[in-house]
């Protein structure tokens, strides 16, 4: 079992930046490609940024791309997500999700989820 708790949420202005983390329980969360999605209201999850186990490999999002960066500290066991020139547009909840196996934007394919965290960017 792995149980995830994410935090780093919160209120911020247009351009300005946010670091969200994910700390997991578990001795094997090195074995999983970790990823981050996020919700708009009355929408489903959107995919974000995967890392895969080891952290030498990452995939983005269009929408998060040149922005956002996507970390792991396997000796921590925990996740980051660095979101650097926010936008409005970027209001969401985020949640971090792992998944056995390699990285995946397809949310049904991941295995444990967090319970996310607020992000609000202001005009």
């Amino acid at each position: 079992q792995v149980q995830l708790v994410e935090s780093g949420g919160g209120l911020v202005q247009a351009g300005g930046s946010l670091r969200l983390s994910c700390a997991a329980s578990g001795r094997t969360f090195s074995s999983y490609t970790m990823g981050w999605f996020r919700r708009f209201p009355g929408k489903e999850r959107e995919f974000v940024a995967a890392i895969f186990r080891s952290g030498d490999k990452t995939y983005y999002a269009d929408s998060a791309k040149g922005r956002f960066t996507i970390s792991r500290d396997n000796a921590k066991n925990t996740v980051y997500l660095q979101m650097n020139s926010l936008k409005p547009e970027d209001t969401a909840v985020y949640y971090c999700a792992a998944e056995a196996g390699f990285m995946t934007t397809i949310a049904s394919r991941y295995d444990y989820w967090g319970q996310g965290t607020q992000v609000t960017v202001s005009s």
